[in-house]
């Protein structure tokens, strides 16, 4: 997030003391990015943070293991067939598709986690498909609902505590590099550009809460893609105040406001994240192109660089025949990729589309696992043929 926010108790300078009534000294916290030159976060802990006892633990997800090497083809994957899951958020994600930068996967919790967890390996973005419910962290809560992205950044301790009898389905993009706001919506300072396609009013950041305890003193940490187990005698979540620029916020899909052209815009214009080698877009109910010769359905593509991932949330995407909400199509580079037959000559003269989609253009080619094989669709390359 951009703006630098100040909640509870901090002093009046970075590395000064802050002590309570009694005389207690706080402990400062320091959360960077980037070594120490990008975005950070510093918190006031009661107890020292690092205060740990290694142990083994029994919570993680399953191994983003890759699916053997098959032939190059366009694949749909059926994330409706995933089972929902007894599982926490914690321990329900299935990892589909990965390569260095990004994993993409399918969360149904339908508990909530019993332990506080920090990924080591990269910023979670969740696009909430279905559900809603409450993220806990060290800096606060975060409620989320239907239409949220949900953005944890990395090695922030936090909980899902998904919403009670509600079903829960979210999209999961493990970010390596980071997540943050694609460069040509920011201004020189940060700033979001007056001509940006969300404004900062548009983001809801997490709600600072007093020093708690939940009676829970397992934290889980995933590096190097191991789980590793610590216990602490002292509540995690005892922070009193904190400052900075890192910290979890939810963004409604419906905010982003749509670019219409002439004639059809390339996806980079409905770019919303960006991340080292991806960029995530969204794609929202908008009116089409208006020249009166226009063709609103994307035309046929060879994307000679990028591997392209698209999640199906509803409506009737424009392009596409035999999806559903929860479809996943996967077009890889090599091969080109378009409209299916009759789509292209049917969109001439609508004046709007209801679609609603999360897509990822991945510079480095996705790996499907072997989690995605039992999901996959195999007549999906030949229903392009007339």
């Amino acid at each position: 997030m951009i703006e630098r926010l100040v909640n509870g108790l901090v002093p009046k300078k970075h590395h000064l003391q802050l002590r309570d009534d009694t005389g207690h000294l706080h402990f400062e916290h320091c959360i960077t990015q980037e070594g120490f030159d990008a975005p950070y976060t510093i918190a006031y802990h009661r107890n020292p943070p690092h205060r740990q006892v290694g142990m083994v633990t029994t919570h993680g997800w399953l191994s983003r293991e890759a699916a053997p090497p098959r032939e190059l083809r366009k694949r749909h994957f059926l994330s409706q067939n995933i089972a929902t899951s007894p599982k926490s958020p914690l321990d329900a994600r299935v990892p589909l598709l990965f390569n260095a930068d990004v994993t993409l996967g399918i969360v149904k919790p339908t508990a909530e986690d019993t332990a506080y967890f920090s990924n080591g390996d990269g910023d979670d973005l969740f696009y909430i498909h279905q559900g809603g419910g409450t993220l806990r962290s060290l800096l606060g809560d975060l409620e989320f609902n239907e239409g949220d992205y949900v953005y944890v950044p990395r090695g922030l301790l936090h909980r899902f505590i998904p919403r009670p009898g509600v079903p829960q389905w979210w999209l999961w993009i493990e970010c390596r590099g980071g997540a943050h706001i694609p460069k040509q919506w920011r201004n020189e300072v940060g700033q979001l550009r007056m001509d940006a396609p969300y404004c900062h009013r548009d983001f809801r950041p997490v709600t600072f809460m007093d020093p708690r305890d939940e009676g829970i003193r397992e934290t889980v940490v995933k590096r190097l893609d191991v789980f590793h187990g610590f216990t602490t005698k002292e509540a995690p979540l005892d922070v009193v105040g904190w400052d900075g620029s890192v910290y979890p916020w939810a963004f409604p899909i419906l905010n982003f406001q749509p670019r219409v052209g002439l004639t059809h815009l390339p996806p980079t214009w409905h770019g919303t994240w960006a991340a080292r080698g991806a960029l995530v877009c969204s794609f929202v109910p908008r009116p089409t192109d208006f020249h009166p010769e226009a063709i609103p359905c994307p035309y046929p593509h060879s994307s000679v660089d990028v591997d392209e991932f698209i999640f199906y949330c509803k409506g009737n995407f424009t392009s596409r025949k035999g999806v559903s909400p929860g479809s996943m199509s996967y077009h890889p580079a090599g091969i080109p990729h378009g409209p299916h037959p009759g789509s292209y000559e049917a969109s001439i003269g609508t004046k709007e589309t209801n679609e609603l989609a999360v897509m990822l253009d991945c510079f480095l080619p996705l790996n499907p696992t072997v989690h995605a094989l039992a999901l996959e669709d195999p007549n999906y390359q030949q229903s392009f043929l007339p």
